[in-house]
Protein backbone atom coordinates (compact mmCIF):
# COMPACT_ATOMS: atom_id res chain seq x y z
CA UNK A 1 0.00 0.00 0.00
CA UNK A 2 1.04 3.60 -0.58
CA UNK A 3 1.05 4.36 3.14
CA UNK A 4 3.36 1.48 4.04
CA UNK A 5 5.75 2.31 1.19
CA UNK A 6 6.05 5.97 2.17
CA UNK A 7 6.12 5.44 5.91
CA UNK A 8 8.95 2.91 5.74
CA UNK A 9 11.26 5.75 4.69
CA UNK A 10 11.27 7.26 8.18
CA UNK A 11 12.89 4.11 9.65
CA UNK A 12 15.99 4.42 7.47
CA UNK A 13 18.14 7.55 7.95
CA UNK A 14 20.02 6.86 4.72
CA UNK A 15 16.79 6.58 2.71
CA UNK A 16 15.44 9.75 4.31
CA UNK A 17 18.58 11.65 3.39
CA UNK A 18 18.48 10.32 -0.18
CA UNK A 19 14.83 11.27 -0.68
CA UNK A 20 15.38 14.74 0.76
CA UNK A 21 18.47 15.41 -1.36
CA UNK A 22 16.74 14.24 -4.52
CA UNK A 23 13.59 16.29 -3.87
CA UNK A 24 15.52 19.45 -2.99
CA UNK A 25 17.79 19.07 -6.02
CA UNK A 26 14.77 18.64 -8.31
CA UNK A 27 13.11 21.74 -6.82
CA UNK A 28 16.32 23.73 -7.31
CA UNK A 29 16.51 22.67 -10.97
CA UNK A 30 12.92 23.83 -11.51
CA UNK A 31 13.72 27.20 -9.90
CA UNK A 32 16.73 27.72 -12.19
CA UNK A 33 14.74 26.71 -15.27
CA UNK A 34 11.87 29.05 -14.43
CA UNK A 35 14.28 31.89 -13.65
CA UNK A 36 15.44 31.84 -17.28
CA UNK A 37 11.82 31.54 -18.38
CA UNK A 38 10.71 34.58 -16.39
CA UNK A 39 13.79 36.49 -17.56
CA UNK A 40 12.62 35.92 -21.18
CA UNK A 41 15.94 34.36 -22.05
CA UNK A 42 16.40 33.02 -25.57
CA UNK A 43 13.32 31.43 -27.09
CA UNK A 44 11.23 32.51 -24.08
CA UNK A 45 11.42 36.17 -25.08
CA UNK A 46 7.89 35.92 -26.45
CA UNK A 47 5.96 34.20 -23.68
CA UNK A 48 2.64 34.60 -21.92
CA UNK A 49 2.41 36.07 -18.44
CA UNK A 50 2.47 34.04 -15.24
CA UNK A 51 1.55 34.91 -11.67
CA UNK A 52 4.84 36.53 -10.67
CA UNK A 53 4.53 38.83 -13.70
CA UNK A 54 1.32 40.12 -12.13
CA UNK A 55 3.21 40.76 -8.88
CA UNK A 56 5.87 42.62 -10.85
CA UNK A 57 3.35 44.83 -12.65
CA UNK A 58 1.72 45.78 -9.34
CA UNK A 59 5.13 46.52 -7.81
CA UNK A 60 5.82 48.97 -10.63
CA UNK A 61 2.49 50.74 -10.14
CA UNK A 62 3.30 51.30 -6.46
CA UNK A 63 6.22 53.53 -7.45
CA UNK A 64 4.40 55.12 -10.39
CA UNK A 65 1.77 56.39 -7.95
CA UNK A 66 -1.33 54.91 -9.57
CA UNK A 67 -1.67 51.68 -7.59
CA UNK A 68 -5.46 51.98 -7.40
CA UNK A 69 -5.60 51.32 -11.16
CA UNK A 70 -4.58 47.66 -10.71
CA UNK A 71 -7.92 47.12 -8.95
CA UNK A 72 -9.80 48.32 -12.05
CA UNK A 73 -9.78 45.30 -14.30
CA UNK A 74 -10.07 47.22 -17.57
CA UNK A 75 -6.98 49.29 -16.72
CA UNK A 76 -5.12 46.24 -15.41
CA UNK A 77 -5.84 44.32 -18.62
CA UNK A 78 -4.13 47.06 -20.65
CA UNK A 79 -1.08 46.90 -18.34
CA UNK A 80 -0.83 43.12 -18.70
CA UNK A 81 -1.28 43.18 -22.47
CA UNK A 82 1.50 45.78 -22.72
CA UNK A 83 3.80 43.72 -20.47
CA UNK A 84 3.20 40.54 -22.50
CA UNK A 85 3.84 42.14 -25.88
CA UNK A 86 0.20 42.01 -26.95
CA UNK A 87 -0.73 38.56 -25.63
CA UNK A 88 -4.17 38.39 -24.00
CA UNK A 89 -3.63 36.68 -20.65
CA UNK A 90 -5.65 38.47 -17.97
CA UNK A 91 -5.06 37.88 -14.26
CA UNK A 92 -7.42 39.86 -11.96
CA UNK A 93 -5.85 41.50 -8.89
CA UNK A 94 -7.72 41.17 -5.61
CA UNK A 95 -4.89 41.13 -3.08
CA UNK A 96 -5.24 43.60 -0.19
CA UNK A 97 -2.95 46.66 -0.21
CA UNK A 98 -0.63 45.02 2.33
CA UNK A 99 0.50 42.58 -0.34
CA UNK A 100 1.15 45.47 -2.71
CA UNK A 101 3.61 46.83 -0.14
CA UNK A 102 5.26 43.43 0.18
CA UNK A 103 6.01 43.07 -3.54
CA UNK A 104 6.89 46.76 -4.13
CA UNK A 105 10.70 46.34 -3.79
CA UNK A 106 10.80 43.87 -6.70
CA UNK A 107 10.10 46.73 -9.12
CA UNK A 108 13.77 47.76 -8.79
CA UNK A 109 15.00 44.40 -10.11
CA UNK A 110 14.74 42.70 -13.50
CA UNK A 111 11.73 40.39 -13.49
CA UNK A 112 13.87 37.24 -13.68
CA UNK A 113 16.03 38.28 -10.72
CA UNK A 114 12.94 39.32 -8.78
CA UNK A 115 11.34 35.93 -9.41
CA UNK A 116 14.49 34.12 -8.30
CA UNK A 117 14.78 36.08 -5.04
CA UNK A 118 11.08 35.83 -4.22
CA UNK A 119 10.77 32.12 -4.96
CA UNK A 120 14.08 31.04 -3.42
CA UNK A 121 13.51 33.06 -0.23
CA UNK A 122 9.93 31.99 0.33
CA UNK A 123 10.69 28.35 -0.54
CA UNK A 124 13.60 28.29 1.91
CA UNK A 125 11.37 29.87 4.57
CA UNK A 126 8.73 27.24 3.95
CA UNK A 127 11.08 24.25 3.86
CA UNK A 128 12.80 25.27 7.11
CA UNK A 129 9.42 25.66 8.79
CA UNK A 130 8.19 22.35 7.38
CA UNK A 131 11.39 20.60 8.50
CA UNK A 132 10.96 21.95 12.02
CA UNK A 133 7.45 20.51 12.21
CA UNK A 134 7.91 17.25 10.29
CA UNK A 135 11.27 16.14 11.73
CA UNK A 136 11.80 12.49 10.74
CA UNK A 137 8.73 12.65 8.49
CA UNK A 138 10.21 15.46 6.38
CA UNK A 139 11.16 13.17 3.48
CA UNK A 140 7.71 11.58 3.42
CA UNK A 141 5.94 14.94 3.36
CA UNK A 142 8.27 16.20 0.60
CA UNK A 143 7.42 13.23 -1.62
CA UNK A 144 3.66 13.58 -1.10
CA UNK A 145 3.76 17.33 -1.63
CA UNK A 146 6.28 17.45 -4.48
CA UNK A 147 3.79 18.16 -7.34
CA UNK A 148 2.27 21.04 -5.37
CA UNK A 149 5.72 22.47 -4.64
CA UNK A 150 6.67 22.18 -8.30
CA UNK A 151 3.61 24.03 -9.56
CA UNK A 152 4.09 26.77 -6.95
CA UNK A 153 7.61 27.30 -8.27
CA UNK A 154 6.39 27.15 -11.84
CA UNK A 155 4.04 30.10 -11.60
CA UNK A 156 6.01 32.10 -9.04
CA UNK A 157 3.14 32.22 -6.58
CA UNK A 158 3.09 32.87 -2.83
CA UNK A 159 2.02 29.44 -1.58
CA UNK A 160 5.38 28.95 0.15
CA UNK A 161 4.96 32.21 2.04
CA UNK A 162 1.41 31.54 3.25
CA UNK A 163 2.30 27.94 4.13
CA UNK A 164 5.28 29.09 6.17
CA UNK A 165 3.23 31.73 7.99
CA UNK A 166 0.59 29.19 9.02
CA UNK A 167 3.43 26.88 10.02
CA UNK A 168 4.85 29.61 12.27
CA UNK A 169 1.44 30.03 13.89
CA UNK A 170 1.40 26.31 14.70
CA UNK A 171 5.01 26.15 15.91
CA UNK A 172 4.75 29.14 18.27
CA UNK A 173 1.19 28.92 19.54
CA UNK A 174 1.92 26.98 22.73
CA UNK A 175 4.76 29.02 24.20
CA UNK A 176 5.13 32.17 22.09
CA UNK A 177 1.66 33.49 21.41
CA UNK A 178 2.94 36.90 20.34
CA UNK A 179 5.02 35.37 17.54
CA UNK A 180 2.08 33.19 16.53
CA UNK A 181 -0.12 36.29 16.43
CA UNK A 182 2.40 38.17 14.31
CA UNK A 183 2.43 35.33 11.79
CA UNK A 184 -1.36 35.11 11.75
CA UNK A 185 -1.62 38.88 11.32
CA UNK A 186 0.75 38.68 8.36
CA UNK A 187 -1.80 36.37 6.72
CA UNK A 188 -3.73 39.55 5.95
CA UNK A 189 -2.08 39.16 2.54
CA UNK A 190 -4.44 36.18 1.98
CA UNK A 191 -7.04 36.41 4.72
CA UNK A 192 -9.35 33.71 3.34
CA UNK A 193 -6.63 31.13 4.06
CA UNK A 194 -6.40 32.18 7.73
CA UNK A 195 -10.04 31.59 8.67
CA UNK A 196 -9.54 28.08 10.05
CA UNK A 197 -6.53 29.15 12.12
CA UNK A 198 -8.53 32.07 13.50
CA UNK A 199 -11.40 29.76 14.47
CA UNK A 200 -8.92 27.44 16.20
CA UNK A 201 -7.49 30.34 18.20
CA UNK A 202 -10.99 31.46 19.19
CA UNK A 203 -12.02 27.96 20.22
CA UNK A 204 -8.89 27.51 22.35
CA UNK A 205 -9.07 31.05 23.76
CA UNK A 206 -5.65 32.18 22.60
CA UNK A 207 -6.46 35.80 23.31
CA UNK A 208 -2.87 37.08 23.21
CA UNK A 209 -2.30 35.63 19.74
CA UNK A 210 -5.63 36.95 18.49
CA UNK A 211 -4.99 40.42 19.88
CA UNK A 212 -1.52 40.50 18.32
CA UNK A 213 -2.90 39.41 14.95
CA UNK A 214 -5.60 42.09 15.11
CA UNK A 215 -2.95 44.71 15.96
CA UNK A 216 -0.87 43.68 12.93
CA UNK A 217 -3.88 43.95 10.64
CA UNK A 218 -4.89 47.36 12.00
CA UNK A 219 -1.35 48.78 11.96
CA UNK A 220 -0.65 47.56 8.42
CA UNK A 221 -4.02 48.88 7.24
CA UNK A 222 -3.24 52.30 8.71
CA UNK A 223 0.15 52.30 7.00
CA UNK A 224 -1.43 51.45 3.65
CA UNK A 225 -3.98 54.23 4.12
CA UNK A 226 -1.23 56.76 4.85
CA UNK A 227 0.79 55.66 1.80
CA UNK A 228 -1.96 55.10 -0.75
CA UNK A 229 -4.93 57.10 0.52
CA UNK A 230 -8.45 56.02 1.45
CA UNK A 231 -9.30 55.38 -2.19
CA UNK A 232 -7.16 52.24 -2.20
CA UNK A 233 -9.72 50.48 0.00
CA UNK A 234 -12.62 51.51 -2.22
CA UNK A 235 -10.71 50.25 -5.25
CA UNK A 236 -9.88 46.96 -3.51
CA UNK A 237 -13.49 46.31 -2.50
CA UNK A 238 -14.58 47.10 -6.04
CA UNK A 239 -12.11 44.54 -7.39
CA UNK A 240 -13.46 41.91 -5.01
CA UNK A 241 -17.01 42.54 -6.25
CA UNK A 242 -15.88 42.36 -9.86
CA UNK A 243 -13.90 39.17 -9.25
CA UNK A 244 -17.01 37.51 -7.80
CA UNK A 245 -18.74 38.22 -11.11
CA UNK A 246 -15.76 36.75 -13.00
CA UNK A 247 -15.91 33.63 -10.84
CA UNK A 248 -19.65 33.27 -11.40
CA UNK A 249 -19.10 33.40 -15.16
CA UNK A 250 -16.24 30.89 -15.07
CA UNK A 251 -13.57 33.31 -16.33
CA UNK A 252 -10.93 32.04 -13.88
CA UNK A 253 -8.78 28.98 -14.73
CA UNK A 254 -11.09 26.76 -12.71
CA UNK A 255 -9.22 23.56 -13.59
CA UNK A 256 -6.36 24.89 -11.44
CA UNK A 257 -8.65 25.53 -8.50
CA UNK A 258 -9.00 23.06 -5.62
CA UNK A 259 -12.26 24.44 -4.26
CA UNK A 260 -15.66 22.83 -4.04
CA UNK A 261 -17.11 25.71 -6.04
CA UNK A 262 -14.80 25.02 -8.97
CA UNK A 263 -15.49 21.28 -8.89
CA UNK A 264 -19.29 21.72 -8.84
CA UNK A 265 -19.33 24.54 -11.42
CA UNK A 266 -17.18 22.56 -13.84
CA UNK A 267 -19.46 19.57 -13.30
CA UNK A 268 -22.26 21.61 -14.86
CA UNK A 269 -24.10 22.92 -11.78
CA UNK A 270 -25.31 26.55 -11.74
CA UNK A 271 -23.04 29.06 -10.02
CA UNK A 272 -25.57 29.62 -7.22
CA UNK A 273 -25.67 25.90 -6.38
CA UNK A 274 -21.89 25.71 -6.56
CA UNK A 275 -21.60 28.60 -4.08
CA UNK A 276 -24.01 26.87 -1.68
CA UNK A 277 -21.96 23.70 -2.02
CA UNK A 278 -18.84 25.69 -1.17
CA UNK A 279 -20.57 27.17 1.87
CA UNK A 280 -21.60 23.70 3.07
CA UNK A 281 -18.06 22.35 2.72
CA UNK A 282 -16.64 25.42 4.47
CA UNK A 283 -19.01 24.74 7.36
CA UNK A 284 -17.88 21.11 7.52
CA UNK A 285 -14.24 22.22 7.42
CA UNK A 286 -14.77 24.50 10.42
CA UNK A 287 -16.66 21.69 12.15
CA UNK A 288 -13.54 19.56 11.70
CA UNK A 289 -11.51 22.28 13.45
CA UNK A 290 -13.93 22.34 16.38
CA UNK A 291 -13.96 18.53 16.57
CA UNK A 292 -10.16 18.58 16.76
CA UNK A 293 -10.31 21.06 19.64
CA UNK A 294 -12.95 18.95 21.42
CA UNK A 295 -10.89 15.79 21.03
CA UNK A 296 -7.89 17.58 22.46
CA UNK A 297 -9.85 18.43 25.60
CA UNK A 298 -12.04 15.33 25.97
CA UNK A 299 -10.03 12.51 24.40
CA UNK A 300 -6.50 13.70 25.00
CA UNK A 301 -5.30 13.79 21.40
CA UNK A 302 -2.28 16.00 20.86
CA UNK A 303 -2.48 19.71 20.21
CA UNK A 304 -0.39 19.10 17.09
CA UNK A 305 -3.09 16.85 15.63
CA UNK A 306 -5.82 19.45 16.21
CA UNK A 307 -3.60 22.17 14.71
CA UNK A 308 -2.90 19.90 11.76
CA UNK A 309 -6.62 19.61 11.07
CA UNK A 310 -6.92 23.42 11.11
CA UNK A 311 -3.98 23.80 8.70
CA UNK A 312 -5.28 21.15 6.31
CA UNK A 313 -8.83 22.50 6.06
CA UNK A 314 -7.58 26.07 5.58
CA UNK A 315 -7.47 25.51 1.81
CA UNK A 316 -11.01 24.07 1.73
CA UNK A 317 -12.98 27.11 2.90
CA UNK A 318 -12.71 29.70 0.13
CA UNK A 319 -13.87 29.28 -3.49
CA UNK A 320 -10.65 31.06 -4.51
CA UNK A 321 -8.22 28.28 -3.46
CA UNK A 322 -5.66 27.16 -6.07
CA UNK A 323 -3.22 24.28 -6.36
CA UNK A 324 -0.36 26.65 -5.47
CA UNK A 325 -1.98 27.09 -2.03
CA UNK A 326 -1.39 23.40 -1.26
CA UNK A 327 1.96 23.91 0.56
CA UNK A 328 -0.23 24.85 3.52
CA UNK A 329 -1.67 21.33 3.34
CA UNK A 330 1.85 20.01 3.86
CA UNK A 331 2.09 21.86 7.17
CA UNK A 332 -1.12 20.17 8.28
CA UNK A 333 0.06 16.74 7.14
CA UNK A 334 3.35 17.13 9.02
CA UNK A 335 1.42 17.93 12.20
CA UNK A 336 -0.94 14.97 11.74
CA UNK A 337 1.61 12.26 10.95
CA UNK A 338 2.82 11.43 14.49
CA UNK A 339 -0.74 10.50 15.54
CA UNK A 340 -2.18 9.46 12.19
CA UNK A 341 -0.84 5.91 12.42
CA UNK A 342 -2.87 5.35 15.59
CA UNK A 343 -6.07 7.04 14.44
CA UNK A 344 -6.33 6.04 10.77
CA UNK A 345 -5.98 2.65 9.09
CA UNK A 346 -3.26 1.99 6.46
CA UNK A 347 -5.95 2.12 3.76
CA UNK A 348 -7.22 5.48 5.01
CA UNK A 349 -3.71 6.88 5.15
CA UNK A 350 -2.98 5.61 1.64
CA UNK A 351 -6.09 7.34 0.31
CA UNK A 352 -5.16 10.53 2.14
CA UNK A 353 -1.64 10.60 0.70
CA UNK A 354 -2.95 9.76 -2.76
CA UNK A 355 -5.52 12.56 -2.69
CA UNK A 356 -2.87 15.12 -1.77
CA UNK A 357 -0.54 13.86 -4.50
CA UNK A 358 -3.34 13.97 -7.05
CA UNK A 359 -4.54 17.46 -6.09
CA UNK A 360 -1.04 18.84 -6.61
CA UNK A 361 -0.37 16.96 -9.83
CA UNK A 362 -3.69 17.52 -11.60
CA UNK A 363 -3.30 21.22 -12.38
CA UNK A 364 0.32 20.66 -13.38
CA UNK A 365 -0.62 17.93 -15.85
CA UNK A 366 -3.58 19.86 -17.28
CA UNK A 367 -1.43 22.97 -17.77
CA UNK A 368 1.20 20.88 -19.58
CA UNK A 369 -1.50 19.33 -21.79
CA UNK A 370 -3.00 22.67 -22.79
CA UNK A 371 0.44 24.16 -23.37
CA UNK A 372 1.44 21.24 -25.60
CA UNK A 373 -1.79 21.39 -27.61
CA UNK A 374 -2.25 25.13 -27.99
CA UNK A 375 1.10 26.74 -27.19
CA UNK A 376 -0.48 28.45 -24.18
CA UNK A 377 -2.97 27.72 -21.44
CA UNK A 378 -5.74 28.72 -23.78
CA UNK A 379 -8.60 30.76 -22.37
CA UNK A 380 -11.28 29.04 -24.39
CA UNK A 381 -9.98 25.51 -23.91
CA UNK A 382 -9.47 25.65 -20.16
CA UNK A 383 -13.26 25.66 -19.76
CA UNK A 384 -13.35 22.06 -20.99
CA UNK A 385 -10.92 20.76 -18.34
CA UNK A 386 -12.77 19.56 -15.22
CA UNK A 387 -11.74 20.75 -11.75
CA UNK A 388 -11.13 17.30 -10.32
CA UNK A 389 -8.70 18.55 -7.66
CA UNK A 390 -11.68 20.13 -5.92
CA UNK A 391 -13.30 16.69 -5.71
CA UNK A 392 -10.07 15.35 -4.19
CA UNK A 393 -10.20 18.02 -1.48
CA UNK A 394 -13.82 17.17 -0.74
CA UNK A 395 -12.90 13.49 -0.38
CA UNK A 396 -9.96 14.41 1.87
CA UNK A 397 -12.24 16.45 4.12
CA UNK A 398 -14.72 13.56 4.31
CA UNK A 399 -11.90 11.22 5.32
CA UNK A 400 -10.65 13.63 8.00
CA UNK A 401 -14.18 13.95 9.39
CA UNK A 402 -14.54 10.17 9.44
CA UNK A 403 -11.33 9.79 11.45
CA UNK A 404 -12.34 12.58 13.84
CA UNK A 405 -15.85 11.22 14.34
CA UNK A 406 -14.57 7.71 15.03
CA UNK A 407 -12.06 9.09 17.53
CA UNK A 408 -14.80 11.08 19.25
CA UNK A 409 -16.87 7.97 19.95
CA UNK A 410 -16.62 6.60 23.51
CA UNK A 411 -14.49 3.49 23.85
CA UNK A 412 -16.54 0.31 24.18
CA UNK A 413 -16.87 -0.87 27.76
CA UNK A 414 -14.97 -4.01 28.57
CA UNK A 415 -17.11 -6.87 29.96
CA UNK A 416 -16.74 -7.24 33.69
CA UNK A 417 -15.18 -10.48 34.86
CA UNK A 418 -17.54 -12.77 36.76
CA UNK A 419 -16.86 -12.86 40.48
CA UNK A 420 -15.66 -16.25 41.68
CA UNK A 421 -17.64 -17.75 44.50
CA UNK A 422 -15.71 -17.98 47.71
Amino acid sequence: MLAETLEQVQFSPSKRATYVRFALAALAVIVVFKTFWFARWGSWADRELADFDAFYIVAQRVWLGDLDQVYHFEALLKMQVAASGGKLSFMPWTYPPQYDLLVAPFAFLPVGVGYLLFTAATMAFYLVTLRTIARNNFAQVLVILFPALAITIGCGQNGFLTGALIGLVCVNLERRQVLAGLALGAMVIKPHLAIAAGVYLLATRRWVALATAAAVVLASSLLCTLLFGWQIWTAWLGAIRESASYLEQGFYPLFRMISTYAALYKAGLPASIAFWGQAAVAGLALLAVLLGVFLGMARGISTAFALGIAAMVSVMISPYAYDYDLPMLGIGLALLLPDLGKLASPRERSVMYGLILFAGAYGLLQSARLLAQFGQIADRDQHFAPAIAGLAMMALLALLLKVLWRTAQPAPALPQAAHLAE
